[in-house]
């Protein structure tokens, strides 16, 4: 019994193109939210939160019904070829709307130099007053912004500023008072005319839609195709393929210059437009190799042979539904319990970072966010071969205890920190990050489907998902409402603490890891490819 590392590479470009559109998404639309149309950090967290509303609904609906179709080219591939596509025409008619605002913006477009001073002098002229004119407030009474500057003195704040070592900082009156300035401009021209707002949200609504779709047949696929002992294994090389999708749309972001400051008002439709190109063509890859019914076959057939599946438990048609234990239904409870926390912290700082890092500390978001993955990439297969040998469990525990200190230590960075060490030290505590995420992502889902049968891989996918997107429901909303109300520096904390509380619900889990399996070769010991 060995893993076929070369299929399993050919299954995960569906979670490719999966993650490329995410990656975009998460750190994009956070951006157009608040920079294109004002609005405030907890009104974008509420609507960076509608995906996984909608994916609530949609993820288990389609994950059970995907387990009931039957058709010549398999039960998920149908799901994964129309959603694909519609969700890649979607993104690129996102730009329309932001476009449109962005048209309406014109006078106060971030650009370098000397026009960049001219639209802070706009900014100022278009906002007499601003009631919330701060970030992050270091007064005890806000003031109309007339009262504390003067225009002259508005339009001189710099990006940057030199620290007492002669390095370059951020300079707090521009995260502060520019930034806030700007977007109340913004605000107030969307409120002038809410069309743009309107049309963008109306896409997005399908957007997510197309992806509710198949997100959930997605996953399910990696399971139907693999026998259980090596699912961690596989589930590596899923993550390892989702990850080289983020890694790739954050060079195309750093190509771009998206995470820039300068850049907060850029037209994204060439962006979009890649962005869709590379989904397009994950897409066409899974079609070109992928052979859904005959693998799914030739694991029905293997875990016969290994007794890992009495055959009515992988007949599609008439299995029953596995009956859970009493100690396996506590034990799915906690793993979904730890899903919950670890999202709620995790999704916390994805979903806010690429404001964070540009406003407050004056780092590309791209270059962070890259590094994270990077290590991610790296660790994915060294983590599939040890929880094979180690359990899911422990390495789940380790993964927890490493994204959580990642997350404690960086809450202690902030705008007043010298860049030198911000650009040093936070990308390597995102690797940290990067290597503890990708420890839990590689054990937490096969946990969840090793307590299913093979009729129900997607019922069960679909319970994984529920669990994750709830969170992710709300840690945008609550996080942005610490951020709007008390400070940007709860980010970190926040993360954090979360993580801490997955830790103390996964440590009572009894039930999920994988049997290990004699090894029939050495290669097969270390986990060999066909």
């Amino acid at each position: 019994m060995k893993l076929s590392y070369k299929r399993t590479v050919f299954v995960g470009f569906a979670f490719f193109l999966i993650t490329a559109f995410w990656q975009a998404y998460d750190t994009i639309v956070p951006k157009i939210l608040t920079d294109k149309f004002g609005l405030a950090q907890t009104i974008s967290g509420a609507i960076m939160a509608l995906d996984n509303i909608f994916a609530l609904v949609l993820l288990p609906i389609f994950g059970a019904i995907s387990d009931k179709v039957s058709s010549r080219f398999g039960r998920r591939t149908p799901f994964i070829v129309i959603g694909s596509i519609c969700a890649a025409v979607l993104l690129v008619s996102l730009s329309v709307a932001d476009s449109a605002q962005l048209d309406r913006l014109e006078a106060v477009s971030a650009t370098e130099g000397e026009a960049y001073t001219e639209s802070l002098g706009a900014i100022w002229d278009a906002n007499p007053e601003v009631g919330d004119w701060r970030a992050d407030s270091l007064m005890t009474e806000k003031k109309p912004l007339q009262e504390m500057i003067s225009r002259d003195a508005f339009t001189a704040i710099p990006m940057t500023v030199l620290d007492a070592n002669g390095d370059s900082t951020t300079n707090a009156d521009y995260s502060n008072i520019v930034v806030p300035a700007r977007q109340a401009y913004a605000a107030a021209t969307t409120a002038a005319s809410p069309a743009p707002l309107v049309i963008f949200m109306v896409l997005l609504f399908f957007t997510l839609i197309a992806m509710g779709t198949f997100r959930s047949p997605a996953v399910a696929l990696m399971p139907d195709v693999t026998v259980k002992p090596l699912r961690s294994k596989a589930n590596a090389v899923i993550n390892l393929m989702g990850t080289a999708g983020g890694i790739l749309v954050l060079l195309l972001g750093t190509v771009f210059g998206t995470g820039k400051a300068q850049n907060a008002l850029m037209n994204y439709t060439t962006f979009f437009a890649i962005v869709a190109g590379i989904m397009l063509v994950g897409l066409a890859l899974f079609l070109w190799k992928v052979r859904e019914n005959a693998w799914a076959a030739e694991m029905q057939a293997e875990s016969q042979r290994l007794g890992l599946d009495a055959p009515e438990e992988t007949a599609h048609e008439d299995a029953e539904m596995r009956t859970l234990t009493k100690g396996e239904k506590i034990s799915l409870f906690l793993i979904l319990a730890s899903v919950v926390f670890w999202f709620m912290g995790y999704n916390a700082v994805t979903s806010k970072y690429s404001v964070y890092a540009s406003t407050v500390l004056n780092v590309d978001y791209n270059t962070t966010l890259l590094i994270a993955q990077a290590a991610a990439i790296v660790s994915y297969l060294p983590v599939g071969l040890l929880s094979s040998k180690l359990g899911r469990k422990k390495m789940i525990l380790g993964g927890v205890v490493i994204l959580g200190v990642s997350f404690f230590f960086a809450s202690f960075f902030s705008a007043e920190s010298p860049q030198v060490v911000k650009q040093i030290l936070m990308p390597l505590l995102f690797a940290t990050a990067g290597i503890g995420w990708a420890t839990i992502n590689v054990n937490s889902y096969p946990m969840v489907v090793e307590l299913s049968r093979g009729s129900n891989v997607g019922k069960y996918t679909g319970f994984y998902y529920t669990a994750s997107m709830s969170a992710q429901v709300v840690t945008p909303i609550l996080s942005g409402l610490f951020l709007d109300y008390i400070s940007w520096r709860t980010l970190f904390p926040y993360a954090a603490v979360f993580v801490a509380l997955a830790f103390v619900t996964m440590f009572f889990v009894r039930h999920g890891d994988a049997k290990p399996a004699a090894k029939e070769t050495v290669l097969d010991g270390i986990g060999g490819a066909d």
